[in-house]
């Protein structure tokens, strides 16, 4: 038994409580029947006249139900670490507290940010990482992080030309510390368990804006504690939450997914497909925040769901299907062996080499030439589309969902880290332009905006296929290189195959400070602006357009009152709006 599982309480008996306890506080909970068989147009308009709840609960008993319920498994401080590494409670400096395993492994590494302005620098560069086997952090429309010992520095420079030798910065001196850093300590900075009362209740009476006193969002959450909560959503919310799997992944387990929707386990009255939008998240091992930020988004919906006139709107018109991490193989092995690791964990034709990289195998434009030789690169995508496990089983939930349960999808969200970025098609090249590119341009601006609105964080906006110096190949001029190949990407393959027609991948916070180690207290910020995006996303699909809508008209209100006090704020909002409406129009 490892030091990880030794950690970890057990859930089974509790789990067991609730699937019993769940659907009867559940009938309780709602004004509604229930019934799995019977659930008429009649009870629709009931449930749909029940749009909002008192600020108390008036199912008190149930309330305190569930309450009990979720305390029993997220009231007591967590005791989640790294296997073999504790969290001492001394002043000794970091340094000297590291465990041995973590100090062999990245003593000595450090991330450096190379600032890039031509397409000769991007090419050297990535040439150089390739050669020496670095590890390509992130990179956007003018510079790129790359991961490595501080003693390769002089073997890298020497690949570089001289802009490029000078031309960096030092983002991570000491990544070993940081990463220590990033593991859940032993308890909250909370001296005493919460307590149980009305403004911190889990059940729908919660406004979505309070996850900060919600425990599980507190730190980031191993995937043994992940599904449980999962399990614990689909027994407490029994009207509008149903847990599903999508496949089974490399190393046999579950890659468990939330579908979330009035009334989600029942077929519909008519021949019309129930429009259905995936969020995805965890496809990169080591990007935690976009595991965590995918449960906030389906605990804020679930939640709020007959309390928000908006919400309850949304969930009556599509189904969300959020997953967690369609890579557990690999999460999994993040918290119990290696935090930076990235690909999944299927063995590849070098034994000491595992791993493809998942956002690189789906089907359409699939590019092996580049990385197929290479089954180290942190960007292999195998021998050949849909070599990966996961990737595989994940389009043929999809594929099955279109052709045998009723199913349309309208839309995929696909979160990773770091950088701040709204993606959209196509990923495999910037020479072929999506079809729909000024409905995925003007969308993709209004989800920036939503979250520049909910936090005041800025996120950029562009096509998924420009890499470190981004633009389309002028006519006549040399391919551009990049610093990884773009093909074979799930907002792609969803696109183009599945016809999806608002894809995007968001990279979320940071845009470098911390990069893959985003400290804990992100969680619920990061949470609440993707939430936002994800509100006007709904709301866009619904034929509206924007927060100034009637459907949310509590963020419009937000955004008047956070920007109501300055005035010069306002007349910027307005400038923006108008220069991006001019942009579309000269387009056009």
């Amino acid at each position: 038994m490892t030091a990880m599982q030794r950690s970890i309480p057990s859930f089974t008996l509790v789990v067991g409580l609730l699937v019993c306890v769940g659907p009867f506080a559940a009938a309780f909970a709602v004004p509604w029947t229930t019934d799995n068989n019977q659930f008429s147009t009649t009870q629709r308009q009931h449930a749909a006249e029940h749009q909002s709840y008192k600020s108390h609960s008036i199912f008190p008993i149930s309330t305190w139900l569930r309450d009990i319920a979720i305390q029993k498994l997220f009231g007591l401080p967590p005791t989640v670490t790294q296997p073999g590494i504790e969290k001492p409670t001394s002043s000794a400096p970091i340094t000297s507290q590291l465990p041995a395993t973590l100090r062999a492994k990245y003593g000595g590494d450090v991330v450096l940010r190379f600032n890039l302005s031509s397409a000769a620098e991007e090419t050297a560069l990535a040439q150089a990482a390739d050669t020496l086997f670095l590890d390509v952090w992130e990179f956007t429309n003018n510079w790129a992080d790359i991961r490595l010992r501080e003693d390769d520095l002089p073997s890298l420079l020497g690949l570089l030309p001289k802009s490029l030798q000078t031309g960096y910065s030092n983002l991570m001196p000491d990544l070993a510390s940081t990463i220590y850093q990033s593991y859940p300590s032993l308890a909250f900075s909370e001296p005493e368990p919460p307590l149980i009362r009305s403004d911190r209740s889990f059940t729908p009476n919660l406004r979505a804006s309070d996850g900060v006193d919600n425990i599980f969002f507190q730190d980031y959450q191993p995937f043994s504690v992940l599904v449980p909560w999962m399990r614990l959503m689909a027994s407490m919310f029994t009207t509008h939450v149903r847990m599903i799997s999508i496949g089974t992944s490399y190393e046999g387990r579950d890659i468990p997914a939330l579908r979330v929707g009035v009334s989600p386990n029942l077929p519909q009255e008519n021949d019309d497909k129930r429009k259905t939008i995936i969020i995805s998240g965890g496809s990169h091992a080591r990007e935690w925040i976009s595991v965590s930020t995918v449960t906030y988004i389906a605990w804020s919906l679930i939640t709020s769901y007959g309390k928000s006139p908006g919400i309850t709107k949304l969930l009556q018109e599509f189904d969300f299907v959020f997953i967690p991490t369609v890579n557990p193989d690999g999460y999994v092995y993040t918290w119990e062996n290696d935090r930076l690791w990235r690909k999944n964990r299927q063995q590849t034709n070098l034994r000491f080499c595992r791993g493809l990289d998942l956002d690189r195998t789906f089907g359409f434009e699939w590019d092996g030439t580049t990385y197929q030789s290479n089954p180290c690169s942190e960007s292999y995508p195998g021998d050949e589309p849909f070599q990966a496990v996961e990737s595989h089983r994940f389009a043929e939930w999809a594929k099955n969902e279109t052709a045998n349960n009723g199913v349309k999808f309208v839309g995929f969200l696909d979160l990773h880290s770091y950088s701040q970025q709204v993606l959209y098609p196509y990923s495999y090249s910037c020479n072929a332009d999506p079809p729909s590119l000024e409905n995925l341009e003007e969308l993709g601006m209004g989800l920036a905006k939503a979250i520049r609105i909910s936090s005041g964080e800025q996120y950029s906006v562009a096509s998924a296929c420009e890499g470190a110096v981004s633009s389309k190949k002028v006519k006549g001029a040399g391919e551009m290189s990049r610093m990884e190949t773009g093909g074979g990407s799930a907002i792609d393959w969803f696109y183009h195959e599945m016809g999806v027609r608002y894809s995007y991948q968001i990279k979320l916070r940071d845009t470098g400070s911390y990069g893959f180690l985003l400290p804990k207290d992100n969680i619920v910020p990061t949470g609440e602006e993707a939430f936002n995006a994800v509100k006007y996303f709904g709301d866009f699909l619904l034929g509206n357009k924007g927060i100034e809508s009637t459907l949310f008209p509590e963020s419009y209100q937000a955004m008047q009152d956070s920007e109501g006090e300055d005035s010069g704020q306002i007349v910027a909002v307005e400038d923006e709006v108008e220069d991006y409406n001019w942009e579309l129009r000269r387009r056009r």
